[in-house]
């Protein structure tokens, strides 16, 4: 079984965010970058089926050069090979079409997406890909078993778990429960050592504009201050909730 894992390169939750040239763009500057998390789920899942089942394991990003340690992480991990398309992944359609490409070359039976990037948080992209290659694809997807041609899976819907019987080829878009926070990977020392020698190939992009763009960026609105009222001045609390929060 060939798996393909689409990796995002995504900012850490403890960075601070400050954007530049009039809030239009990201700054980058000390911004510490992570592989993204419903991703780090999805590749754990396939290095266990790389372990079980004896799969072929797949990374791939559509990103620049600085992707390139967050794919050397993941080959750490597990991963046989990685793929970085050399494009910036600023649209979802686009970023989808790249994918498409490659999935189309190479022959994948499995591909396994974050359900979203913690970055835009679009959830976009995987039904896009599923779309545009035309194959079997479930969201939310929290268990996942192979036997064969034959895929079992578990995703999240309101209120509990759908359990599908589907086939391969098929697209994932993946979240925690698919593996647990327990049984992620944490690259060893030989993990590091063998990335290093592991093939990480450089495609460029496919001729496909890009349909949309960021015209600015806006912060939340800062919290206000907490004003703590007398426990016995009912009156005062009753007035601030009416005539300042509103609640009332």
């Amino acid at each position: 079984m060939k798996i393909l894992v689409c990796i995002s390169h995504v900012p850490d939750t403890t960075s601070k965010i400050n954007f530049t040239n009039g809030d239009s763009e990201f700054d980058t500057n000390g911004v510490q970058f992570v592989i993204n998390p419903n991703d780090e789920f999805g590749l754990t899942r396939a290095i266990w089926f790389k372990e079980q089942q004896g799969a072929s394991v797949t990374v791939v990003n559509v990103g620049g050069a600085d992707a390139e340690a967050t794919l050397r992480k993941a080959l750490a991990i597990g991963a046989d090979e990685a793929i970085r398309i050399n494009a910036n992944p600023s649209d979802g359609m686009f970023v989808a079409k790249q994918l498409a490409a490659v999935v189309k070359n190479g022959g994948y039976d499995l591909v396994i997406a974050g359900k979203e990037s913690l970055d835009y948080n679009g959830g976009m992209v995987p039904g896009m890909l599923a779309g545009l290659i035309g194959c079997n694809f479930v969201n939310a997807c929290v268990g996942i078993d192979v036997n064969g041609n034959d895929v079992k899976v578990t995703r999240e819907i309101d209120g509990g778990k759908e359990i599908i019987s589907t086939s391969l080829p098929l697209i994932v878009g993946g979240q925690k429960g698919i593996v647990e926070e327990k049984d992620l990977r944490i690259p060893n020392m030989r993990g590091i050592m063998m990335a290093r020698t592991k093939v990480l190939t450089i495609v460029e992009p496919t001729g496909d504009a890009v349909a949309t763009k960021a015209i600015k960026f806006e912060k939340p609105a800062a919290k206000s201050t907490v004003k703590l009222i007398n426990a016995d001045n009912l009156d005062e609390l009753i007035s601030l909730l009416h005539n300042e929060a509103k609640v009332i």
